[in-house]
């Protein structure tokens, strides 16, 4: 098979997710972002609120292992009802 990624595994990868503000959006967050990056430290999360607070994002950034483990997360993510949007 051809790899066509232009990454090199492994490697730091930032994840920004979008959501509505709201109760628990970090920590259902954090718990994805963990369930695929194990070695994730919660305490390196970066969030934002929007200009108007209806939005928070959230940053992860985290040690990529392979194109599988990103593909999972992204999925995972995207598939959340809480989530916007996954950058």
């Amino acid at each position: 098979m051809i790899e066509d990624s232009p990454l090199e595994y492994p490697c730091d990868f930032p994840i920004k997710i979008l959501g509505h503000t709201r109760a628990g959006f970090a920590q259902t967050i954090l718990e994805v972002v963990q369930r695929h990056a194990p070695d994730f430290d919660g305490a390196t999360l970066q969030m934002k609120a929007s200009k108007r607070g209806k939005y928070l994002s959230i940053t992860c950034v985290i040690r990529a292992t392979s194109r599988e483990q990103l593909d999972a997360l992204y999925q995972e993510l995207c598939d959340h009802p809480m989530v916007v949007m996954v950058l």
